[in-house]
């Protein structure tokens, strides 16, 4: 009797809430209809969390600031507490749904929780959480067999790790072994990490961490729209023979890029470069790694690869991130005679490869090649690229607008001709995106480019809805 009162008492505080919630959000996107009947309106999606009954976004953000890193940073002025994702959509704690535009940069490529991800997890974890890769399992072999398909040549030999720092960490470790070389080279801008070599080799990036590494040279970064030579990639590949020349003994273990630089501020490397820098690294004897961590997965839309855009073939490729949709995995792929030196010594990653994670990471190859995702990206892609350039048109406020697929960059200055970085007003064009429903991200050595990189189910009405809310804000300041 106790127990049916119990039940019945949860579930009228449950309906309670919901219908607070639902009421919340009314009166909220009421509010902002009332001011401006041109407010955009966001696309139906028929779908709706489950009540929300959990701590209040202030009483987190109080215990972080307690217990956590002060490192650990957070967008926004007014910090969302996301409760809910479904799709390329999120949830906050009174059951408001936002845009997510900028998550799937960060984790999710198939969308959040999407169901064949889900219970590939689930199924996983139920008959096997962990086990090294000292006894036998199928998921790390179908996964690695499933990868290894993607890629062109013979770059067919995966290791796995648990983070894109991990696995770039990794590279570098392989070709040093490997050439027998310390010297590697980076592009002045790139991410690639947050552990010390791979912090090296980000160099003067958003982060702009100073941690400095024996044998890391930083070339110059062939920026079209702030580069010193513009779209001219073969100028900007002389910097790296003069590396070598000035620089090293005249050997160098590898060179490590982007090929469109995420956390730089999706900026698409000058057209020509890669094949030339590359010609240059292997005439050194050195190797060439693609980090695609954040250009990897289909997100260009026009190759399942970022490489692939500038017709090259690295000698090891590095990703993460959207590899496992949220899950934390990572991955090196490089040819059999490159893997071969990494049994010369004794390397082990305790979790990369474990069980639960590749089946997640079979599911998602799986759910991109069934929906169609990276078409999706180019279709999409395009369509919101167009739509963002003609928004330049309208608002000097937007100096450029580059990037391909579904990972874009819109990049804010207060002058065209000098190019000066508007850092507020891309702060507070962010903020009031949140409050119409539009999450984006920020970017790039200012902090004045919004990363916008979606989920790749991302529709052509969510494209229009986040263009109408950036015009919408652009047009209030």
């Amino acid at each position: 009797m106790q127990g049916h009162l119990a039940r019945r008492v949860s579930s009228a505080r449950n309906s309670v809430i919901a219908h607070r919630c639902l009421y919340q959000v009314a009166r909220k996107e009421a509010s902002l209809q009332e001011n401006d009947v041109s407010v955009p309106k966001m696309p139906p999606f028929d779908y709706s969390p489950p009540p929300y009954n959990g701590p209040s976004a202030d009483e987190i953000l109080a215990k972080r600031r307690e217990y956590l890193s002060p490192s650990v940073f957070h967008f926004y002025k007014k910090p969302l507490n996301v409760v809910d994702g479904k799709r390329q959509y999120l949830f906050d704690e009174e059951g408001r749904r936002y845009v997510d535009a900028f998550g799937g940069i960060a984790t999710v490529c198939c969308g959040h929780c999407h169901p064949d991800v889900v219970e590939a997890i689930v199924n996983q974890t139920k008959r096997l959480q962990h086990s090294t890769v000292l006894y036998l399992n199928s998921a790390i072999a179908d996964f690695a067999e499933a990868l290894a398909s993607k890629l062109p040549g013979d770059l067919k030999v995966v290791f796995f790790t648990n983070s894109g720092t991990e696995a770039n960490e990794l590279a570098m470790l392989i070709a040093r072994l490997y050439t027998g070389c310390h010297d590697i080279i980076s592009l002045r801008n790139g991410y690639h990490g947050n552990a010390s070599a791979t912090m090296g080799a980000t160099g003067q990036s958003i982060w702009k961490h100073n941690v400095v590494q024996s044998g890391v040279h930083h070339a110059l970064n062939p920026d079209p729209y702030r580069g010193v030579f513009g779209p001219d990639g073969e100028k900007y590949a002389k910097d790296v023979q003069d590396l070598i020349d000035f620089g090293t003994s005249g050997n160098v273990a590898a060179f490590v890029s982007e090929a469109i630089q995420g956390v730089g501020g999706i900026i698409e490397l000058a057209p020509g470069y890669l094949p030339a820098v590359y010609s240059t690294i292997k005439k050194a004897g050195g190797l060439c790694i693609a980090d695609e961590v954040q250009a990897g997965f289909g997100r260009t839309g026009s190759h399942f690869w970022g490489f692939e855009t500038q017709g090259v073939v690295p000698d090891i490729v590095t990703m993460a991130k959207g590899i496992g949709n949220g899950i934390p995995l990572g991955a090196v792929v490089t040819t059999p005679e490159i893997a071969e030196v990494l049994t010369r010594r004794n390397y082990f990653n305790t979790f990369g490869g474990n069980p639960v994670c590749t089946a997640a990471g079979l599911a998602v190859l799986k759910v991109i090649e069934k929906e169609n995702l990276k078409e999706n990206a180019h279709i999409v892609g395009s369509y919101l690229k167009d739509r963002l350039a003609a928004l330049k048109d309208r608002y000097e406020l937007i100096g450029d607008v580059r990037g391909r697929g579904l990972m874009l960059g819109v990049e804010l200055v207060t002058d065209r001709q000098t190019k000066t970085p508007a850092k507020a007003e891309t702060l507070h064009v962010m903020d009031e995106m949140k409050e119409l429903g539009v999450l984006i991200g920020k970017g790039g050595y200012f902090g004045n480019v919004f990363r916008i990189t979606p989920p790749l189910c991302f529709t052509k009405e969510d494209a229009d809805y986040l263009v109408d809310s950036m015009d919408y804000v652009m047009s209030k300041m």
